[in-house]
């Protein structure tokens, strides 16, 4: 008999051990409400933009990461006409942001938007020379002197039309040793020492960091630039790309915009 009670009573502290744990079980998992989350999505978000919107558009894409977990932003940079035509040609993009109307209106004349563009800031040319100006050039006449190695964008490009259009306005004729595909490429002959001089936009030179100097002359208010920016017709992250001009476009944009160099858009 003590031997059948001593196994009821250990059977029973067994039992009563298993009931007590239950409730702790229980309320660690709120009976199921307290579920592990799911990680978030992985989405990406492709953007092709002109090559001079590379600082701000780089320090932007952090900000828009922070902001949508799991959210990937692939930046394409280049010249504005060959980014229009990639979207023409059907290439799956999200967003495009031109330095010129008139690229922009290569993809709105395509049908390739999903809504009219919006202008989110504006640029001007400057002439870019290697550190300390050592070839004294202080205006856009000086570029026209044959001593002078000058390279500019090409013609199709924004900011080789921003040049052909301040030489029609001053009767300037500037013959470049070459035309370059985007405006980092000019950049990249003066700071290399391949040119004497180079007409980028004001923000370039800014991000080149002491790499080049830069030269106001005034006619180049007679080309100032426009940025448009619009999601691209069939995007395959339209809510992204909306989200993303909307930041562009926003405080936060707009602060990063203009430490750069940019100009506001007219209102």
């Amino acid at each position: 008999m003590k031997r059948l009670v001593t196994g009821a009573v250990a059977g029973l502290a067994v039992v009563l051990a298993a009931a007590c744990s239950a409730p702790s079980q229980s309320a660690s998992t709120g009976g199921g409400s307290e579920a592990p989350t799911a990680a978030p999505q992985s989405r990406t978000l492709t953007v092709l933009a002109a090559a001079s919107l590379t600082e701000s558009f780089n320090s932007l894409e952090k900000t828009f990461e922070q902001q949508n977990p799991g959210v990937d932003v692939k930046l394409s940079y280049g010249g504005s006409s060959d980014l229009a035509q990639q979207i023409v040609n059907g290439a799956p993009v999200d967003v495009f942001a031109a330095a010129s109307d008139a690229t922009m209106k290569t993809v709105t004349d395509a049908n390739a938007t999903a809504s009219a563009p919006s202008i989110f800031a504006t640029n001007v040319l400057q002439i870019a020379t290697a550190p300390g100006n050592p070839k004294g050039i202080a205006s856009f006449a000086d570029l026209a002197k044959p001593e002078y190695k000058v390279v500019v964008c090409a013609p199709q490009v924004p900011c080789g039309a921003a040049e052909v259009k301040i030489e029609q306005a001053t009767k300037i004729d500037v013959k470049p040793v070459s035309e370059e595909t985007d405006v980092k490429s000019v950049l990249s002959k003066v700071s290399t020492g391949n040119a004497d001089a180079g007409l980028v936009y004001v923000t370039d030179v800014n991000a080149a960091k002491g790499t080049v100097q830069g030269v106001n002359f005034p006619e180049a208010a007679q080309a100032r630039t426009n940025y448009p920016i619009a999601v691209v017709k069939n995007a395959p992250q339209a809510d992204l790309a909306q989200k993303w001009i909307d930041l562009v476009k926003g405080a936060t944009g707009t602060q990063v915009l203009s430490a750069q160099g940019f100009g506001k858009p007219a209102a």
